[in-house]
């Protein structure tokens, strides 16, 4: 959803060929063993989204580290972007396409600026000196997860820390890991996919985190549904019950469409009922496609859960 997606994960397409829609969803979702060993098309994503502050403000950092083959070809990209509370969007270096050193899809694949150590289950350091950055997160265990056919994806959040510039962050991370099989939007382009995907990734205070999607993609809604989402609060760790979200406020687009910039939603989690606001500040463009993009932006609002309240700040992803 790159994305879950959502997300880039799943719908920035460049390669020649064309598919559509009805066809590759039902070919993603009763893809066997047997075929994928006949036809070898598959998609692998690794999404870390951070969030942190220290005296200087917040920094905001996300990288999906994604790979593909197609037939005896192998893809790979990081898509990475970086928030400062008071310079803005950074320019990072390594972002975009890589080429794979080796054909194992599973791991996170190296590139000349990015280097990761470790397993999101056990606890992944991920280091570039070309960017004087390096993120280390805690093991994250699954708080999320939901397959359909041989497609999976699994969530879950944990503590981590940005090195930065010679900045120490301590933050959180909300990680989501995709496996699309019969699917490959490195090396295919894909019509029809996507439909209105906003992904909410917030930490709530300084210790608890919050995900939450809605989406209508054709793709997607097999495997995670059009709304879904979970929770690390003091009251326990697991998914969102009773989830209603509203757009309360858009802004106007390069295209025929418009940019979401604020929510309001409800939701119960433990046999506790919650309300949340959200804004989009410094939306940044990645993707317009006339009629849809997609854009990333730090989110800014309240959690409220009786007569308390806390405070989310966070990453969102809009895939119009």
């Amino acid at each position: 959803m790159r994305t879950v997606v959502v997300i880039l994960i799943l719908f920035l397409g460049s390669g020649a060929n064309v598919e559509h829609a009805g066809n590759v969803i039902n070919d993603v979702y009763d893809a066997t063993a047997e075929d994928l060993a006949a036809q070898p098309l598959e998609y692998y994503s690794d999404y870390f989204s951070f969030i942190g502050e220290d005296e200087l403000g917040h920094v905001a950092f996300a990288i999906d580290i994604n790979r593909g083959r197609d037939g005896d070809a192998y893809q790979a990209e990081h898509f990475v972007v970086l928030n400062d509370a008071h310079h803005g969007w950074i320019d990072i270096v390594g972002n975009g396409a890589i080429e794979p050193a080796t054909r194992d899809l599973i791991a996170l694949v190296n590139s000349e600026t990015f280097q990761f150590q470790g397993q999101p289950e056990n606890g992944i350091r991920l280091a570039s000196e070309t960017n004087r950055l390096t993120l280390t997160v805690e093991p994250i265990p699954v708080i999320y997860s939901r397959q359909k056919g041989l497609a999976k994806i699994w969530m879950g959040s944990a503590k981590a820390t940005l090195q930065w510039q010679g900045r120490e962050i301590d933050g959180r991370v909300i990680y989501e890991y995709l496996y699309l099989p019969a699917f490959n939007r490195l090396s295919r382009t894909y019509h029809g996919l996507w439909a209105d995907f906003h992904g909410i990734y917030v930490k709530v205070d300084d210790a608890q985190d919050l995900y939450i999607h809605t989406q209508r993609s054709p793709l997607l809604t097999p495997l995670v549904g059009e709304k879904a989402g979970f929770a690390l609060l003091h009251n326990g760790r697991g998914e969102l019950e009773n989830l209603e979200m509203r757009v309360t406020n858009s802004s106007v687009a390069l295209g025929f469409y418009r940019w979401p910039q604020a929510w309001v939603g409800t939701f119960d989690f433990k046999q506790h009922s919650y309300t949340l606001e959200l804004g989009l500040e410094n939306r940044t463009s990645i993707v317009n496609w006339v009629l849809g993009g997609f854009a990333m932006g730090v989110l800014k609002g309240r959690l409220t859960q009786g007569q308390n309240s806390y405070s989310l700040l966070g990453l969102g992803e809009l895939l119009i």
